[in-house]
């Protein structure tokens, strides 16, 4: 193997949690900052947390809330639900005339 090709091993490169843990690990970079670990993360700790830092939650609700308008517009517009749906023959009935 070529000499001098790999990077620095840090035997004890510092991991920072945004909770405020803070983890000593071997890593080829010095220091490190992490959203999550076991202290915090939903999964280990069985505490609920909604962990979302793009907006997903924020875009599905609002797609959610567009959706049921959409369907709220179309019940309006639509048929009142007391005509009778067509069968396929009655539909191609139609389609020859």
């Amino acid at each position: 193997m070529k000499a001098e090709i790999h990077p620095k091993w840090n035997k004890e490169a510092k991991i920072t949690c945004a909770c405020g843990a803070e983890y000593v690990v071997g890593s080829t970079i010095e220091s490190a900052s992490v959203e999550l670990c076991a202290a915090c993360h939903p999964t280990y700790t069985g505490v609920e947390k909604i962990v979302d830092t793009e907006g997903r939650v924020e875009k599905f609700a609002k797609r959610q809330a567009a959706a049921s308008g959409n369907l709220k517009n179309k019940k309006k517009k639509g048929a009142t639900g007391d005509e009778k749906q067509k069968s396929l023959k009655e539909m191609l009935d139609e389609a020859k005339k």
